[in-house]
């Protein structure tokens, strides 16, 4: 008789997926389990775990169970909680804009510019304004790459130029021009208030007044960047978190070609 009702109970799970009501998945279909992690200004205590729970029903949740507390410093309250979110989106109607380009490998990338462009193309690359950290950058650019992706110094078929950190857009932009470059491509990490907008922006005009604006190909990524965002801002494409150097390889060599072709 358990087995029975055991099976009943789970024919009566929700196993719909309505793509025009799409909520999160946790142990079932439609089941709205999110997990969240914050940390409150109160004492640990009963009170806190209260304070918690209507926390999580004004976001919307139902069923709120705080799992794991604990008191980081006097008067401050870490929290592990589950709730069931009553919310949906449509997924059907979301439109991402995304880089227009076929994702290649590193080979594929060379073979592509042997054939159809017949030159190694010329990159030039660095982190710009105050922003020191290299990482993004270096991801892109140096040989060793990230995460088992190698950088576009390896490529046979890719001059790479890469300026390192806090590179002003004057010095940017003059390497580019003395260097002859085809795409010049911008990191920005660090981009507290803004900055990376305003250092965008700069570089952008800044090529414009020096008339290599529809010469060069602009690229800019960070954690921050996402394609949409540097269409706004003038550049022709944006790479954010999880993209690699084949990626912008890949999208320079296509873009440079369909240029070309209008020539």
């Amino acid at each position: 008789m358990g087995g029975g009702l055991y099976s009943t109970e789970v024919q009566d799970f929700d196993k719909t997926l309505d793509l025009k009501r799409v909520k999160p998945y946790g142990d079932t279909m439609n089941d709205g389990k999110v997990q969240l992690s914050f940390t409150l200004p109160v004492p640990s205590g009963p009170e806190a775990i209260e304070a918690a729970k209507q926390l999580i029903r004004s976001m919307g949740m139902d069923n709120p169970q705080v799992v794991f507390t604990k008191e980081l410093t006097p008067g401050f309250t870490f929290f592990n909680a589950y709730g069931s979110l009553r919310h949906t989106v449509n997924y059907t109607t979301i439109r991402v804009p995304k880089v227009d380009s076929k994702v290649m490998d590193m080979q594929q990338v060379d073979d592509y510019i042997r054939e159809h462009i017949g030159r190694k193309l010329v990159m030039v690359g660095a982190s710009t304004g105050s922003d020191a950290h290299t990482v993004g950058i270096d991801a892109i650019m140096n040989m060793k790459g990230y995460a088992g992706h190698y950088g576009l110094e390896r490529y046979a078929m890719i001059e790479a130029h890469n300026l390192g950190s806090q590179v002003s857009n004057e010095e940017l932009i003059a390497k580019a021009i003395h260097h002859s470059a085809d795409a010049v491509l911008v990191s920005q990490t660090v981009t507290q208030k803004d900055i990376h907008i305003k250092n965008c922006t700069e570089l952008i005009e800044m090529a414009e007044a020096e008339g290599i604006r529809n010469r060069m190909i602009l690229v800019c990524g960070g954690p921050r960047i996402s394609h949409e965002l540097a269409k706004e801002l003038g550049f022709d494409a944006g790479f954010g978190v999880n993209t690699y150097a084949n990626d912008v390889a890949s999208f320079v060599a296509q873009e440079y070609v369909k240029r070309k072709a209008k020539q």
